[in-house]
């Protein structure tokens, strides 16, 4: 069974991510989705418990798909895990820069290939920090994440912010 692992800090999930999973999921018989604290970002919005739940929610269609969380390095956790394959999504040029580093860099410790999905390019404009500074200012993104993850932003930042 080819497992591939989506690998993420997820705060918050949005039409974008689950876009590439359902995408992953459909090539790959399990999907590992592996939420993890990025110690390069900001302090993040939602614990780690409430980003699992967040991915446990909108993915529960998927049947093949499994979320979990991490720390260290990324290919340690895909062995310990069975994953033969870690899958990322490119929005742009520069995720494709910093992607291909990590690729390579993944490739050379373990020997496990990375593979890249390019975004529906009605999400190229997505990203969670994004999303996170729209909701905080009570901009609506409604349209940018799935219902529920609308819905905690919403009580996050309350309605009137």
């Amino acid at each position: 069974m080819a497992t591939a692992l989506c690998p993420g800090s997820f705060d918050p999930v949005t039409n974008g991510h689950l876009d590439i999973i359902e995408r992953t999921a459909r090539h790959f018989d399990d999907v590992l989705v592996a939420v993890i604290r990025n110690p390069q970002k900001s302090a993040p919005l939602f614990t780690l418990a409430e980003r699992e739940e967040m991915l446990r929610e909108v993915l529960a269609h998927v049947p093949n798909v499994r979320i979990d969380h991490f720390k260290g390095l990324l290919v340690d956790y895909a062995r310990e895990h069975g994953a033969e394959s870690i899958v990322k999504g490119l929005r742009a040029i520069s995720d494709f820069d910093y992607e291909l580093q990590m690729g390579q860099m993944n490739h050379q410790l373990s020997g496990i290939d990375t593979f890249f999905i390019t975004t529906n390019p009605a999400y190229s404009f997505l990203s969670s920090s994004l999303v996170r500074d729209v909701a905080r200012f009570g901009g609506d993104v409604s349209s940018m994440v799935p219902p529920s993850v609308a819905k905690r932003l919403d009580e996050r930042f309350g309605a009137d912010n």
